[in-house]
């Protein structure tokens, strides 16, 4: 076999951003047969997903995109999800990625047998596969709250990634249950709308204060006029955020870290009235959840119109919310900013190793990977964003392509015929975890605070190490640590 250049067919699963660079990069290696699955009926995924009031990507724009596709018209430092939704069906078009997928094809089961991926979506079998790329992200499975009387409330009900735009907002009394970064968008960008906002919070946030200013045109026509200016902005964020915002949360910038400590101190200290203040100030470190990005939050919340609610919700009611102290919050429209199920990215799929046991049952007790890319019985099974990938303030189209990097020099062994199957050894997979684990064990993210980083066994499954670290690791395989078979 070895020499031998064998024409792959490999799946796609999810038209998101790591889908769509997969097909890219896929065509530019010479692997033209390539199907993507796609669920909805557009490409896009979070994006096309979420469109609540708001939203706002909390990665500055010009590191927010593909490297092979640098945009000179993002329109704000920090880009509204609208227009990286517009980027995504652009990219898409632009390099032919559409018609190689599927719309509306949820892959319901994947099985390895005698060689290949058998792929059956919800428009039935799909045929055999070399290969899967998952890129299935993991922000798109909604968590809905497990509060008594839920279905009981007489007005609208919607989770964030479900918005109801068909509900007018005008003179509304609505309630917002959740504080993260979707709750803190929502809010300033509803309550000049509403006849109140009521904001349910179980925990307070740390908010970066980051003022998102519009693009000039005058440097949009720079950027557009000289490719080179993108380039070096592209390079100069990618060193400021990846290489000091995170490195800083992971551990590893301490003077960085207490500059944007102190910087979310005097953000907090701008809430005039003291006893508001004390219930918006968090009692963990900064960084222990996920840092918020936001100059908008505090002005909206101290608004007469505004109200912080903090006691803690005893039950839902036809007419609004009741808490624990027995007051009824009346409202007419309810909003569920509860974030995503993060620790279960293939849903329901079934997904079935060669040893015959299925990916769920491995994962029974946490998922375990190698580096976050492969995972032991999955031959030739390569994921995008998968478990304990960088999760923190990242521009996960940097990471994507990193891991897609990756990923694509082991297509390029079974490509050229010196291995048929790849699969990640048990004995450097457990040596990977557990140095992750014990990393995890002393990091921030550990450090007294409850977050979505934590899956329901108490792991926390994020990425422990900065970024340079990760680059370093995706640079090349370890092709010790893989079984090659012929």
């Amino acid at each position: 076999m070895a020499g031998t250049r064998r024409g792959l067919r490999i799946a796609v699963i999810g038209a998101g951003a790591g889908g769509i660079a997969s097909a890219i990069r896929l065509r530019e290696r010479g692997v033209s047969d390539v199907v993507i699955f796609e669920k909805a009926g557009e490409p896009g995924g979070t994006w096309r997903d979420n469109t609540y009031p708001g939203i706002t990507c909390d990665v500055p724009s010009h590191l927010y995109r593909f490297s092979f596709a640098p945009n000179p018209d993002w329109s704000h430092k920090y880009s509204p999800g609208p227009e990286i939704q517009a980027y995504m069906r652009k990219v898409a078009a632009d390099y032919g990625v559409e018609a190689r997928i599927r719309f509306n094809s949820e892959v319901l089961s994947a099985t390895w047998r005698e060689g290949a991926w058998e792929i059956v979506t919800t428009q039935g079998p799909e045929g055999r596969f070399d290969a899967v790329i998952t890129a299935v992200g993991i922000l798109h499975h909604p968590a809905y709250p497990d509060i008594a009387g839920l279905r009981d409330f007489a007005g609208a009900a919607f989770h964030t990634a479900r918005w109801d735009h068909s509900i007018p907002l005008e003179g509304q009394r609505i309630g917002v249950i959740g504080t993260g970064s979707t709750a803190i968008q929502v809010v300033p960008a509803i309550v000049d709308r509403a006849a109140k906002v009521s904001l349910f919070q179980r925990t307070p946030q740390w908010i970066l204060p980051e003022p998102n200013l519009p693009i000039a045109e005058e440097k949009r026509a720079a950027y557009r006029a000289d490719p080179a200016l993108l380039e070096d902005q592209y390079a100069h964020l990618a060193q400021a955020f990846n290489g000091a915002f995170c490195a800083a949360v992971a551990g590893e910038a301490p003077e960085v870290y207490a500059r944007m400590a102190q910087a979310c101190r005097d953000n907090l200290a701008t809430v005039a009235d003291p006893e508001l203040r004390a219930r918006l100030t968090p009692d963990y470190r900064m960084g222990c959840k996920r840092l918020i990005v936001s100059s908008l939050f505090y002005p909206a919340i101290q608004r007469p119109d505004a109200e912080l609610v903090t006691d803690p919700i005893a039950r839902i009611e036809a007419g609004g919310v009741r808490t624990a102290d027995g007051r009824l919050h009346d409202l007419d429209i309810l909003v569920l900013a509860t974030g995503f199920d993060a620790h279960h990215p293939f849903g329901d799929m079934r997904i079935t190793g060669r040893s015959g046991r299925s990916l769920s049952e491995t994962w029974a007790k946490g998922n375990v990977t190698y580096r976050g890319v492969t995972v032991p019985d999955l031959p030739n099974w390569f994921m995008l964003g998968g478990p304990n990938s960088p999760l923190g303030n990242f521009s996960f189209l940097m990471t994507a392509e990193r891991q897609l990097d990756y990923v694509l020099q082991l297509v390029d062994l079974l490509v050229e015929g010196r291995a048929r199957e790849i699969t990640p050894k048990d004995e450097p997979t457990a040596a990977w975890t557990q140095a992750l684990k014990d990393k995890l064990a002393g990091s921030i993210w550990a450090s007294g605070c409850r977050s979505w980083y934590f899956d329901p066994h108490g792991n926390v499954a994020t990425y422990p190490w900065s970024y340079e670290t990760f680059e370093a690791e995706m640079k090349a395989p370890v092709l010790e640590d893989y079984s090659l078979s012929a």
